[in-house]
């Protein structure tokens, strides 16, 4: 499995948090926010895992808000859910294009983008490559 290395996309910091490993790697730290309760959610960087830990109880099925741990900027996208219409969550991939997760706790549909295919896909391949060995 490929660590991915995700930032805000709005003021671009990172939200890598290597104090707080989930299945051996830095987690990705944002805010949770359900039923006007906020917390922090850390989410495995392994592309393919669904490990999560929060304090914030929030039933199976529920939809929470994400926001930036630093600028507390929404990270819904434009984008709705293909499984389930609940509105997807964007995370700016380092090495370029985005990867989305849905905001439906216990959906597992999550997209993968690229926007220049070439060498952002070379990228992510060649960390792939890097995490086999």
């Amino acid at each position: 499995m490929i660590s991915i290395l995700v930032k805000c996309p709005l003021c671009g910091k990172s939200l890598m948090n290597p104090g707080h490993k989930l299945d051996n790697a830095s987690s990705i730290e944002v805010n949770l926010t359900y039923a006007g309760k906020h917390a922090p959610i850390y989410l495995s960087s392994l592309y393919g895992s669904y490990k999560v830990e929060t304090d914030l109880s929030m039933p199976q099925g529920k939809v929470a808000g994400f926001r930036c741990p630093h600028c507390n900027a929404d990270l819904k996208s434009t984008r709705k859910c293909d499984a389930c219409s609940s509105q997807m969550i964007a995370f700016e991939l380092k090495a370029g294009g985005q990867v989305q997760i849905c905001s439906r706790r216990g959906c597992k549909k999550h997209v993968l983008e690229f926007q220049n295919a070439d060498s952002e896909l070379q990228a992510f391949y060649k960390s792939y490559l890097k995490a086999l060995k």
